[in-house]
């Protein structure tokens, strides 16, 4: 089972990362601080950058080829390379200002070269860009995505069926055509290749972080309650989850002297041997079976037999409330002293439920519990004293030492035994 401390202290997947340079490249102008508009804005400027680039690259080409005949598409390319770069400030305007100015900026440009050197030159293409909108706008504002694709579309028709063909600058140049449409092809494949991956490698993030944020969701439920009852929190078809068991076995134990010996310790080091040692009872709480109720100071409790099969869960606490004997002879001093548990085991009806809204906890309550409470304070330190219900439940696995009667404040005088060993 993974560890919620484990999860909490480990590095977090965040999946495919650019460099830094190119992350900060990429959020230029980004106010926001709502995720999901943080990525449609991104998405903004990827497509600002590239459109960007393809203009420069047009530039470069066109001003080898010609650069006098082809002036005025030049100059168009340079204004709209700098007015693209430009789109990023206008984050800050409005949640969707960059993406609405950038899409006005690429249908009016277009029309206009695709108008000066004409259809020949496949110039028309970008405008099947169109559907990369939805990256820059999401679903959940389709309708602005409708009108704008609406645009480019329409762009896109008048394009073909009014523009002239071989245009209005250079039109006797076939081979400047030729040259355009095999530019304009690479270029498009490219500017939807580098906006697609980096909206898929966004949503990829966003995945792996909600993969995360589940994964320690999961973890700190299993840490407060059993993953039975977990499961059944989760499903959300109970309104009160609220569980009647007719023998649970519930153990208390208590570091006797544990407030004498760290009263002048600093923190550091109270905290280090509780952390050390309540995790060394959960790790063997895990391995038997039993389920860790809560702490509460010194004290641990635990039940087991929640599944209605009581004698097996009263073995189980048994052999927890052994081997937690066995660890804690294991640890070290606290403040000079070896501290010695108390414990106390008692079998008998229960309830068990989940209680609380804000700082929900799952509990349990009855004379199972009231009765193991009084086991453990008025026990023997480094023994396990149990009840005589719970001996005979559990006589054929473990070997008692009678202790007599015991005077169980709340209770009156009982017969107490001390859990000594597994039977061989």
């Amino acid at each position: 089972m993974t560890r919620l401390r484990d999860l909490v202290r480990r590095e977090p997947n965040r999946g495919l990362e650019f460099p830094r340079w190119l992350e900060r490249l990429i959020s230029v102008g980004i106010v926001a601080a709502d995720p999901q508009l943080v990525r449609r804005q991104r998405c903004v400027n990827v497509a600002a950058f590239a459109l960007a680039a393809n203009s420069l690259s047009h530039l470069v080409i066109l001003s080898f080829y010609n650069f006098g005949g082809l002036i005025i598409v030049n100059i168009y390319n340079a204004t709209f390379a700098v007015a693209a770069l430009m789109v990023p400030r206008l984050h800050r305007v409005g949640d969707n200002a960059a993406a609405i100015a950038l899409i006005v900026l690429a249908v009016t440009g277009n029309l206009f070269v695709v108008w000066a050197l004409g259809t020949s030159s496949a110039l028309h293409v970008y405008f099947t860009l169109g559907g990369a909108i939805l990256f820059a706008f999401g679903v959940q504002n389709w309708k602005l995505f409708l009108v704008f694709f609406a645009l480019t579309a329409g762009a896109l028709v008048l394009s073909l069926n009014a523009a002239p063909v071989h245009g209005l600058v250079l039109p006797e140049d076939t081979r400047l055509r030729e040259l355009l449409s095999s530019h304009a092809m690479i270029n498009t494949v490219t500017i939807n290749a580098a906006v697609i991956f980096y909206a898929l490698m966004a949503l990829r993030r966003a995945e792996i972080e909600l993969e995360n944020q589940y994964e320690r969701s999961e973890a700190l439920l299993t840490t407060v309650m059993p993953s039975s009852i977990a499961e059944r929190l989760k499903s959300g078809s109970e309104q009160r989850i609220a569980d009647g068991i007719e023998t649970l076995s519930v153990l208390f134990a208590d570091l006797v002297d544990f407030t004498g010996a760290a009263h002048d310790l600093p923190p550091d080091a109270v905290v280090a041997f509780l952390d050390g040692l309540v995790r060394t009872f959960d790790a063997l709480a895990e391995t038997q079976g039993v389920e860790k109720i809560k702490t509460i100071g010194d004290s641990y409790m635990a039940a087991a037999g929640f599944d209605g099969r009581a004698a097996a869960g009263a073995v189980a606490i048994g052999r927890f409330a052994l081997a937690m004997l066995a660890a804690i002879d294991r640890q070290p001093p606290l403040g000079g002293r070896r501290l010695k548990l108390r414990i106390g085991i008692h079998c008998g009806p229960a309830t068990a439920g989940v209680i609380g809204d804000t700082r929900f906890s799952y509990d349990v309550w009855g004379d199972a519990v009231n009765v193991a409470s009084r086991m453990e304070s008025q026990g023997v330190p480094g023994r396990i004293q149990v009840s005589e219900v719970y001996r005979e439940l559990t006589k054929e696995a473990f070997v008692f030492e009678a202790r007599g009667t015991t005077e169980l404040k709340g209770i009156g005088a009982t017969r107490t035994f001390f859990l000594t060993e597994l039977r061989a």
